[in-house]
C-alpha cells in the first residue's frame, strides 16, 4: 500500500490539510469514546489503520458544480476487535463532528467512513474479495500502528468470481423486486407510510445488489445518503437516478431517505400518494439500470470462465 507521503500522490495540498484535520478527528472521537468505557476490551481498544481509498486514492475524483456531483473521501478504519466497528456505540459522535465540519465549511469536501476489525479484512483479502484487494492496490495509509499488517491477498479464480457473483445476484436482485411488488400493493391500499419503507427497503437493496456484483462486498449500512454515494462512485451512469433539480424531487428523494426510521416509528411523518408513485418511477429507472449492470458483469465473467 502506500503512504501518503509518498512521491507521486497526486492529491493538493488544501485536500491534504482536510484528510489531516479527518484522521485527527477520527482518532479524537475514538480516543474519547473507549477512554469512557469499563470494560477492559473496550477501553484498551486500538485503531489500527486509517486509509483512503475509492477516487481520491486512485486521483479520478470529481469536482462538479454544475452537475451538482462531488466525490467524497473514502476512508476504511480498521480497529483490533469487531465490537469497535459499531457505529452507534462508538463512531456517531465522530460521525456528527465530521458532518458539522463539512457543514461549517472547514472541510469542504464530504467524508464516507466504513468500519471493519483487522481479521474481517484479512478474513475478506483471504477470500479474495475484489473490494478489499482493490483497497491493498489502489489505498494510501493516512495513519497507522506498526505490527499489524494486512494478508496477501488472494486471487479468485474466473469460475469462482463467476460462481459468488451468480449468487448474490439472484439473491439480492429478487429479494428486492419482493420488496418493490409488496410497496406496490400497499400504496394501492393507500398504506402509505408503510409502502414508503418497502420502496426504501427495494431501493437499500438494488444498490446492494450492484456493489456485490462488482465487488462481492457491500457496506453495512442502512444509511441511503452513504449507500447511494458510495454505488455511484461504482457506476456513474446510477447519478441520473435521482434528478434534484425541482423543490418536490428534493422533497420526494428526503421522504424517501427517512423512510427506514420515520415511516415506521414517527407519527407524523407523511408522504402522498403523489410523492409515492414519483419514487416509484425513480426506482423502476435504478432497478433497470442495476439489472443491466449486474446482467453485463456476468456476462464478462461467463467469457472469462
Amino acid at each position: 500500500m502506500k503512504s501518503i507521503d509518498d512521491p507521486g500522490i497526486a492529491l493538493p495540498e488544501g485536500k491534504r490539510r482536510e484528510l489531516e484535520r479527518v484522521v485527527a478527528l477520527l482518532r479524537e472521537g475514538f480516543a474519547e469514546t473507549v477512554a469512557e468505557r469499563r470494560a477492559p476490551r473496550f477501553r484498551d481498544g486500538k485503531l489500527l489503520k486509517i486509509i483512503l481509498f475509492g477516487s481520491y486514492a486512485r486521483g479520478d475524483w470529481v469536482e462538479d458544480p454544475v452537475g451538482r456531483y462531488f466525490s467524497d473521501y473514502d476512508i476504511l478504519v480498521v480497529v483490533d476487535h469487531e465490537d469497535l466497528t459499531d457505529v452507534p456505540e462508538f463512531w456517531l459522535k465522530t460521525e456528527d463532528r465530521l458532518l458539522a465540519e463539512v457543514g461549517e465549511g472547514k472541510v469542504r469536501t464530504p467524508v464516507s467512513v466504513i468500519y471493519h476489525s483487522l481479521e474481517e479484512v484479512n478474513d475478506k483479502l483471504k477470500l479474495g474479495r475484489y473490494f478489499f484487494t482493490d483497497i491493498v492496490k489502489d489505498g494510501i495509509v493516512l495513519f497507522e500502528e506498526p505490527g499489524h499488517p494486512f494478508e496477501t491477498p488472494r486471487k479468485l479464480t474466473p469460475a469462482e468470481a463467476l460462481k459468488e457473483t451468480q449468487d448474490y445476484y439472484e439473491e439480492w436482485f429478487e429479494s428486492a423486486d419482493r420488496f418493490r411488488s409488496n410497496a406496490r400493493d400497499n400504496a394501492a391500499k393507500g398504506w402509505n407510510k408503510e409502502a414508503a419503507f418497502l420502496i426504501h427497503q427495494a431501493t437499500e437493496r438494488y444498490y446492494h445488489t450492484l456493489f456485490l456484483v462488482r465487488t462481492l462486498y457491500s457496506p453495512k449500512t442502512h444509511n441511503l445518503n452513504r449507500l447511494r454515494s458510495q454505488t455511484e462512485a461504482l457506476e456513474p451512469r446510477l447519478r441520473e437516478v435521482w434528478p434534484g433539480s425541482t423543490k418536490f424531487e428534493r422533497r420526494c428523494y428526503e421522504l424517501l431517505r427517512a423512510a427506514y426510521v420515520k415511516a415506521r416509528y414517527s407519527r407524523h411523518y407523511r408522504i402522498t400518494a403523489e410523492e409515492l408513485d414519483w419514487i416509484g418511477s425513480r426506482v423502476e429507472v435504478l432497478r433497470g439500470l442495476i439489472e443491466e449492470l449486474c446482467l453485463k458483469r456476468l456476462d464478462e465473467l461467463e467469457r472469462a470462465a
